[in-house]
């Protein structure tokens, strides 16, 4: 039997320190008992999931009472004061509740950047090791490329939708990061184009060792630029025919020695070592050369000549579209979108932001980090703006044409570096805009 002493409480207005007495079986309930003092706010909310409106307490053996709860102890309606308390719990259980939200947002969208970089990392550590091996066993140094190659390949086709993924500013020297981006991007626009797994194999090797031979050239012209002499020009040229060279002692198959021996070749002639023309380019050797241009726009020798990847793109479309086949050219453009990751832009409510991810299957709303001065911009979160029908992008512009503010909270990148990361991801509320 319940003790007379004992009223009834809303359990909105429920405090620790209030005795209590439940009123349902004890089994609808996980308590030891059904009648015990209240410790923690854990508890409370129990209480409040059990669905009953009101419960017993027993002001007698509770502590201090709240001039609240002596208001609300009744039969009937809550008062005014306690209806103010149960609005103003519930608002505060909503900003708990967004809080929550958010931290989880934040923290996946750093477990998945750390689960990018992490690999990215690796792939660059290989190439650099590679570099050494080829010199005395280019047998072995194929292994482990064909296995990283195989893992990549594996993921894009097996795990559903993958987006381009921007990364931070990552350490490393441009020839092993172009190597990364360059596979990277070639694989992701050979499987929107239709490559078999094979064939993306054949595509990915070619893209990962196709500046090998660069190992057998002189520093100093390693790397193009505008001011090379005729003499440095044609030595620079021999990469591709040394490539051609360390890839047959690597016993690399013939589909990837050919993509890679046609990576600056280009549909109008124009190219080398060949000056092949349109069909004599092979599927896998008009990705790569495409591939290849865009990288080496965004990340050129030589930091202060880098195009954003907003410019990059637009640049090869008007002025050297003639250059690459159109079939590879339309779906790069499909796949990387108007506005590439790593782009800075102004959206149509005039805040600045940095596109951070693009998934193929909607290149025109991409993810963006926006500029929120009144945030951290260690927990800025990505705004997704399929999301956020309401808004758009403006324009692109240059970093150095952002407010001082915006430029050191976004802080673009000087060197562009891609991964790729699953697009499938668990239904979450859109971010607040």
């Amino acid at each position: 039997m319940k003790s007379e002493e004992s009223v009834w409480i809303d359990v909105a207005l429920l405090r620790v320190g209030h005795y209590i007495e439940l009123d349902v079986g004890w089994m609808a309930h996980p308590f030891p008992t059904g009648s015990f003092k209240i410790s923690s706010q854990k508890q409370i909310d129990v209480i409040r999931g059990l669905g009953k409106p009101q419960v017993r307490y027993v002001p007698s053996k509770s502590d201090a009472l709240p001039e609240l709860a002596e208001q609300g102890a009744t039969s009937g309606a809550l008062s005014e004061a306690a209806a103010a308390e149960v609005e103003r719990q519930e608002a505060a259980a909503r900003e708990r509740e967004q809080r929550q939200l958010r931290a989880a947002m934040l923290a996946a969208q750093e477990r998945s950047l750390v689960v990018c970089e992490r690999r990215f990392a690796e792939s660059v550590r290989l190439y650099r090791k590679t570099l050494d091996m080829v010199q005395s066993n280019p047998k072995d140094a194929a292994g482990p490329c064909r296995e990283m190659v195989t893992t990549y390949v594996d993921d894009m086709l097996d795990k559903g939708e993958a987006s381009i993924r921007l990364l931070s500013e990552t350490a490393g020297d441009k020839s092993s990061m172009h190597s990364v981006n360059v596979t990277i991007i070639a694989l992701l626009l050979g499987k929107a184009m239709g490559l078999s797994r094979g064939e993306l194999m054949d595509l990915g090797l070619a893209a990962y060792l196709h500046d090998i031979g660069k190992v057998k050239l002189p520093d100093r012209v390693r790397w193009l630029e505008d001011n090379f002499s005729t003499a440095e020009y044609r030595l620079y040229q021999e990469h591709v025919a040394q490539g051609i060279s360390v890839g047959r002692a690597m016993e690399l198959g013939n589909p990837s020695l050919l993509a890679m021996l046609q990576h600056h070749e280009m549909v109008d002639g124009s190219g080398f070592p060949s000056r092949l023309r349109g069909d004599a380019m092979g599927n896998a050797g008009r990705i790569l050369a495409l591939v290849n241009r865009y990288d080496n726009l965004c990340n050129p020798s030589r930091p202060g000549a880098a195009l954003t990847p907003h410019e990059a793109l637009s640049l090869i479309f008007a002025q050297f579209k003639a250059r690459f086949d159109s079939a590879a050219l339309s779906a790069f453009i499909r796949m990387m979108g108007v506005y590439p990751p790593g782009s800075v832009v102004q959206l149509i409510d005039d805040r600045y932001g940095i596109v951070v991810s693009v998934n193929s299957s909607r290149p025109l709303k991409p993810r963006v980090i926006l500029h929120e001065p009144g945030v951290p911009k260690h927990e800025a979160l990505i705004l997704d703006l399929e999301k956020a029908p309401q808004l758009g992008i403006r324009r692109s512009l240059k970093p150095a044409n952002l407010p001082p503010a915006a430029l050191d909270y976004l802080a673009p990148r000087q060197r562009i570096a891609y991964f790729f990361e699953q697009a499938d991801e668990p239904e979450t509320p859109a971010t607040p805009v």
